[in-house]
């Protein structure tokens, strides 16, 4: 499943998971970014859960125009 853009998201977390974050991100030779992603989509896949999927904006064209 590759994402086209990625997106920002910010959040806040106790020093313990932060701790725990890197120490598993380390150990893996990941980013941390990459680290969540996997541990998700991972928990994701084991439990049958799919995001809804969103319709991209589509523009119409201006009125008079023939293409």
């Amino acid at each position: 499943m590759l994402e086209s853009k990625s997106v920002s998201i910010s959040f806040r977390v106790s020093p313990h998971f932060k701790n725990l974050l890197e120490a598993a991100a380390a150990r893996e030779r990941r980013s941390q970014t990459n680290m969540l992603e996997m541990l998700l989509f991972a928990y994701c896949e084991t439990h049958s859960i799919e995001a809804a999927h969103h319709k991209t904006k589509t523009t119409l064209p201006a009125e008079g125009c023939t293409k």
